[in-house]
């Protein structure tokens, strides 16, 4: 499935039983110890790394991918991995399904999220968003300028940026059209003859039994009942994770261009992984 859709498609209501209520506390006490203990170590650690290193990070990014392989096991997601992570200078662009998303990319590799700027104001996400060094972005084009220069700065210093093109998460089953704005930063002058972009394609496959949408979350969806849900399933699914061949940005003629060709590898991907499933 892909193209446009509904963001507004009815989720399945949650319904959790006795048993299912002890795998959420379970779960989430050690979920929850494992996340806020690895975010208090990250921030000692990172008082020494700062005066020491300034913008990079040679050390935490190994405490938040430790902390995310650990949280997606307690939680029973099994992880599939294809393809091999990208060691050139650049950025990775995803298709976006749900927030566990962000462990599942975080667990493989250190990267630095480009994010909304609202995230950085939720609780408990936001701490944690800031805490690992995302980038916080407005869609306004009157700061487009600048943020080309927040892009450079970070890529020239070898962070590896991470964003959505689709620019909303949606229900797992499809992909929708990447849009081409934030592209256009990686063509800059500075830029453009040393940067590349690595395609990554998520696909989350249901646990038996349950809608194949289960771990979407899209639209309106209350995170605290998504988790839940989560927390709550007997089985759980399994997700893959597919790295694609990177892409050089001096290939390509225009963002357009470019936000095709990554678009079209995530969207093949996903399209045949569910249809084989």
């Amino acid at each position: 499935m892909s193209g446009t859709w509904d963001a507004d498609e009815p989720e399945e209501p949650v319904r959790i039983g006795p048993a299912g209520w002890i795998r959420v506390i379970w779960r989430g006490l050690l979920v929850g110890t494992v996340v806020f203990g690895g975010l208090g170590v990250l921030l000692l650690l990172r008082l020494i790394e700062r005066p020491l290193h300034g913008v990079q990070r040679p050390w935490t990014p190994y405490v938040t991918q430790t902390v995310c392989r650990v949280a997606l096991m307690l939680m029973g997601l099994r992880l599939t991995v294809h393809g091999q992570q990208m060691r050139h200078h650049g950025a990775i662009v995803a298709n976006h399904s749900s927030w566990l998303d962000i462990f599942v990319l975080n667990s493989r590799k250190n990267i630095y999220f480009v994010s909304k700027s609202e995230v950085a104001g939720w609780p408990g996400i936001g701490w944690l968003a800031r805490a690992t060094g995302t980038l916080f972005i407005r869609r306004d084009p009157r700061e487009a300028r600048a943020q080309t220069q927040l892009f450079e700065s970070r890529l020239l210093a070898g962070h590896k940026l991470l964003f959505f093109p689709e620019g909303t998460s949606t229900d797992g089953l499809r992909v929708l059209p990447f849009k081409s704005t934030l592209y256009e930063a990686f063509f800059a002058k500075n830029l453009k003859h040393k940067i590349w972009l690595q395609p990554v394609t998520l696909v989350y496959h249901a646990p038996k039994g349950e809608s194949l949408r289960f771990y979407g979350w899209w639209g309106d969806m209350d995170f605290g009942s998504h988790l839940l849900k989560t927390l709550a399933a007997r089985r759980q699914g399994w997700i893959e994770l597919i790295y694609h061949a990177p892409l050089r940005v001096d290939d390509f003629p225009n963002r357009k261009s470019l936000a095709r060709a990554t678009e079209d590898s995530v969207r093949e991907t996903h399209k045949n992984s569910l249809e084989n499933q």
